[in-house]
């Protein structure tokens, strides 16, 4: 690598560092209207709302996000990641969530007519209830059953109730069938294009104090390239390629820095070697969103 160093000013790899905060999460076009949608489903009334996406695109970070707009919205909003849950637990885990007073937590009731006296209540003063169920294809059993019941019931008291879960398109066929039937939306993640990656990059770098010009223009497509388009290995191999910029004295980051970090640092396993041929066509449709029916109007 060429050793030029950088200005004198302390350089730091602040950026890319990742992590669920909303304040991190990168908005893109697609992200944007996904967003956007599950503003609907709560707006409009609707049932239920299902996140389609594989491991690493992100959809845990926009569930967290969404969760802070929602509950700017006046709902109130509980997020619970069902994966690797042991049998029993989940209720307890998704009450240990939502607000409930002193009184309410003390009752002796089951952990159910907890949550259905807290959906009612809810209902009654005419705040939405949004319960996001994230990693609904790796849930145990009785949760998987518990959500479904969730997004399935009739009753007038659940009518602003919310339910919204994420999964993986393999572990689709493990989501219960009321969730899919009653999804009024399906969103579906795409992959990030170039013009992603180099967006991205530029938002990451403003937001760590960083010069908008440190990877050079041939950077976002070669990262795109390796990483496949998958945000997680986007941001892994960055945040490589930061790092060693800030070891090596580097003063821009090129496509031959990004393809020699990707051979000599990234870790097995993590960042796959990628596939040959062009890159995959750069249209993103505008959030990749199925609608499926209107329920619950």
């Amino acid at each position: 690598m060429v050793r030029d160093h950088f200005p004198s000013a302390p350089y730091q790899p602040l950026a890319f560092a990742g992590g669920l905060e909303p304040a991190a999460y990168y908005c893109g076009p697609a992200e944007d209207e996904a967003l956007a949608r599950l503003e609907w489903l709560v707006a409009e009334r609707q049932r239920c709302g299902l996140v389609v996406a594989d491991s690493g695109m992100g959809k845990s970070h926009l569930v967290v996000t969404a969760a802070r707009r929602l509950g700017g919205l006046a709902a109130e909003v509980a997020v619970l990641s069902l994966a690797g849950l042991p049998e029993g637990d989940w209720t307890d885990l998704l009450l240990a969530r939502l607000p409930l007073d002193t009184a309410s937590r003390s009752e002796p009731l089951r952990s159910w007519l907890k949550l259905e006296n807290r959906l009612r209540e809810n209902t009654l003063m005419g705040r939405p209830t949004v319960l996001i169920f994230d990693d609904l294809d790796c849930a145990p059993a009785d949760a998987r059953e518990g959500v479904a019941r969730l997004a399935s019931a009739g009753e007038p008291g659940f009518a602003t109730t919310v339910v919204v879960a994420t999964a993986t398109p393999a572990g689709l066929r493990l989501v219960p069938e009321a969730v899919r039937q009653r999804a009024a939306v399906r969103i579906d993640l795409p992959g990030w294009s170039s013009a992603d990656v180099a967006a991205y990059l530029a938002t990451e770098l403003q937001r760590g104090g960083l010069s908008p010009e440190l990877f050079r223009p041939a950077a976002a497509p070669t990262i795109q390239r390796f990483a496949r388009g998958i945000p997680r290995d986007v941001r892994r191999l960055a945040h490589l390629a930061l790092t060693v910029a800030v070891g090596e004295g580097l003063t821009s980051i090129d496509a031959v820095t990004i393809e020699q970090v990707w051979r000599e640092l990234a870790p097995a396993g993590v960042l796959n070697p990628p596939a040959a041929g062009p890159e995959p066509a750069d249209q993103r449709a505008a959030a990749q969103v199925q609608p499926v029916r209107r329920l619950w109007g």
